[in-house]
């Protein structure tokens, strides 16, 4: 069991690596097709012979291709399978959006904004520090550029 929390442990705290993050969909899926095979073999024997039929339809519910090759019969196994395509579908949206955040959380880290803010203080110019004693400059440039490009020049724009 310390094993166990110690690994989900690492798991919140460290941003997730792709290779972490697929290992997390292939155990969380592993989990759900076993554990779908075998209870939907004791719910629904008459359907689903052994855990093997079992396990290929929870996979197919998992998954959802659904084939349709073996479905439950009874009201319990359809409820199963019912549970089993909302977390499965749930699951898949919550990854995402965890591995997703994670990924952006890493790139906030590399960028020195670990805090995750986005814009600067509201003390701040939103527009950045120096904006306006910019835009001079840049409309020069701009400029030398639209003349470089109506002279038919190759070369770099002639200083101003």
């Amino acid at each position: 069991m310390r094993v166990l929390t110690r690994i989900l442990r690492s798991y919140t705290v460290q941003p997730l690596s792709a290779r972490r993050a697929m290992r997390v969909m292939v155990v969380a899926t592993t989990l759900t097709v076993l554990a779908g095979g075998i209870v939907i073999r004791i719910v629904d024997p008459r359907s689903f012979p052994n855990v093997g039929i079992g396990m290929w339809w929870a996979l197919q519910t998992v998954t959802t291709v659904g084939y349709g090759d073996v479905v439950p019969t009874t009201a319990v196994g359809r409820f199963i399978g019912s549970m089993i395509m909302l977390e499965s579908i749930a699951f898949l949206a919550i990854v995402t959006a965890w591995v997703t955040s994670s990924f952006v959380r890493r790139a906030q880290a590399d960028r020195g904004q670990a805090d995750g803010s986005v814009r600067p203080p509201a003390t701040e110019d939103p527009r950045g520090p120096g904006v306006d004693a910019l835009l001079p400059a840049i409309d020069a440039r701009l400029r030398r550029i639209e003349a470089a490009l109506d002279a038919g020049t190759d070369g770099p724009p002639p200083a101003a």
